[in-house]
């Protein structure tokens, strides 16, 4: 990822997670302010382009809501074979979402985090994860604390982790603010430049045009 002084920079964010989580929910929330009782199953791939202003520059991302894959596809012709994975696999970020209510739903995004891992393009350390929980509205019927989780994600995964529910738009522009900053820095990071951006992400603005 290059970052040119006055140039649009496009993201592509994967977003992955077990059937019902929410994940085309939140995505809608944070696009169109948008939110539907009425379940809807993703059964295929669907790509939003929102543009975004992070510290007054502004990002192109490419939002892939991926249906339901038994697996992260291991190679490029895997992927390209099912119609659901593509553009998965060089995805510049990866959004995985369960349902803080569904223990399931967890380990399906532990299954995914570790073939992320294992059978990425490149540098798998260097790619941005951040990990979900959806549906904190219902936390009093969580599976387990969300320390737990948190500590888990954050020391042991090396990934991000916000909690927000989608019902009610909570912490759904954090979450792709916190993907973004993550992002944007380790590219800086890459290009030798530095910047005090995850430091500093309680003061960023994130602004959807």
């Amino acid at each position: 990822m290059v970052l040119t002084p006055g140039m649009v920079e496009t993201l592509s964010i994967a977003v992955i997670g077990a059937p019902a989580v929410g994940k085309t929910s939140i995505i809608r929330q944070f696009i169109y302010n948008d939110f539907s009782e009425v379940y809807t199953p993703t059964r295929s791939r669907y790509v939003y382009r929102p543009s975004v202003i992070l510290n007054g520059s502004m990002y192109e991302l490419k939002v892939l809501d991926v249906p339901p894959i038994s697996s992260f596809p291991s190679s490029s012709s895997q992927e390209w074979l099912d119609l659901r994975c593509r553009g998965v696999r060089n995805a510049n970020a990866y959004i995985l979402v369960y349902d803080i209510c569904c223990v399931e739903s967890f380990e399906y995004v532990k299954m995914i985090r570790q073939q992320i891992v294992e059978h990425r393009e490149g540098s798998s350390s260097e790619v941005p994860i951040l990990v979900v929980g959806n549906k904190r509205d219902l936390q009093r019927q969580r599976f387990t604390p969300r320390r737990a989780v948190s500590v888990l994600v954050k020391k042991t995964w090396k990934c991000g982790y916000v909690e927000c529910s989608a019902k009610f738009n909570w912490h759904v522009v954090l979450l792709f603010k916190e993907l973004l900053g993550i992002a944007v820095a380790r590219g800086l990071r890459q290009n030798h430049t530095s910047i005090r951006l995850q430091g500093a992400l309680q003061r960023n603005r994130c602004t959807i045009m």
